[in-house]
């Protein structure tokens, strides 16, 4: 187990080490001069060549990508080219949202998830099973922007029930925070729900067949308490690695969300800084997003060999 654990780090690791160098190429290759954007079109070519030499934008690119990972990795994000303040501060302000948001739409999509894919699955084949089905590939099919229109159209505008804007303010509580990321949060919750509901039914169903579910049949056991006390402890391990997927997900998903709704978390962050060619952001946001889902990568994968004995005899 602690062997498996050090190789998935390392592998991890190397992950992140390749995550970096796709993003700081995919910074480097945005169209335009980074000084241009800063200083703007009227800016005179003293001007533009004073503040190349101050970001160092003449040395080579190998040398500028292992003094960005250097401080990267002590903690030193840099400065935002625009505004200059500190990039870590700008996280510190936007991160507590994003996770506020992705939180509580986790709370609302796995657990349902979970419970509607065991209900699925214990009547199979039955109409409830087979709406559920057509649900899940319907919303399945559609892209994360569409469902927010529709929902700002249906509950924003023709109810009126919830605002179209996520406008939150460090001052305002937890209620208000709450009700004015209500929206955003089901959509969300809508986006990601389909998956680990459909993959919860898929691995109740995968052991159905072995046999000791039909031997707990031919015991007469009704089929409700087959599938809950047989089949899904032994179906915890698939359920487990796409929840933590789902959840790393909700972490990187929820870029589209943000952007859509105003909402001021590290998506929204991160799209703003790609508009105006802030690079230091756009790299810190790529990087975090980036560990967070190998992280949670990781997570599922030793979750699913502590609760599953057949895996760590492997």
């Amino acid at each position: 187990m602690t062997r498996f654990i050090l190789n998935r780090l390392a592998l991890s690791l190397f992950m992140l080490l390749g995550v970096s160098i796709l993003t700081f190429v995919g910074t480097e290759l945005l169209p335009g001069d980074v000084a241009s954007a800063i200083l703007g079109q009227d800016a005179t070519p003293e001007a533009l060549d004073a503040l190349r030499r101050k970001l160092h934008l003449y040395d080579p690119a190998i040398v500028r990508y292992f003094r960005w990972l250097g401080h990267f990795f002590t903690g030193d994000f840099g400065n935002s080219l625009v505004s200059g303040r500190s990039v870590l501060a700008q996280l510190s302000e936007r991160l507590p949202n994003t996770l506020f948001l992705a939180g509580f739409a986790a709370l609302f999509a796995l657990p349902f998830a979970l419970i509607i894919g065991t209900l699925a699955a214990i009547q199979q084949d039955q109409p409830f099973d087979r709406m559920v089905n057509s649900l899940c590939m319907g919303l399945g099919s559609l892209p994360e922007f569409f469902v927010c229109y529709c929902l700002i159209l249906v509950i924003a505008v023709n109810l009126g029930w919830l605002p179209s804007l996520s406008a939150v303010s460090p001052d305002m509580s937890f209620s208000q925070h709450f009700y004015v990321t209500l929206l955003p949060m089901i959509a969300l919750a809508v986006a990601t729900v389909t998956h680990p509901l459909r993959m919860t039914r898929a691995a109740i169903m995968g052991v159905m067949s072995q046999p000791y579910i039909e031997m707990a049949f031919l015991k007469g056991m009704p089929r409700w308490r087959v599938v809950i006390f047989h089949a899904l402890p032994n179906a915890l391990a698939p359920i487990i690695t796409v929840t933590m997927l789902a959840m790393a997900w909700l972490i990187v998903g929820v870029v589209v969300i943000e952007v859509v709704f105003v909402y001021p978390g590290v998506g929204q962050l991160m799209v703003d800084a790609v508009a105006q060619r802030d690079l230091p952001i756009v790299q810190a946001c790529g990087l975090i997003f980036a560990g967070t889902y190998i992280g949670l990568n990781l997570l599922a994968d030793v979750l699913a060999i502590v609760v599953s004995p057949r895996l760590r005899l492997r």
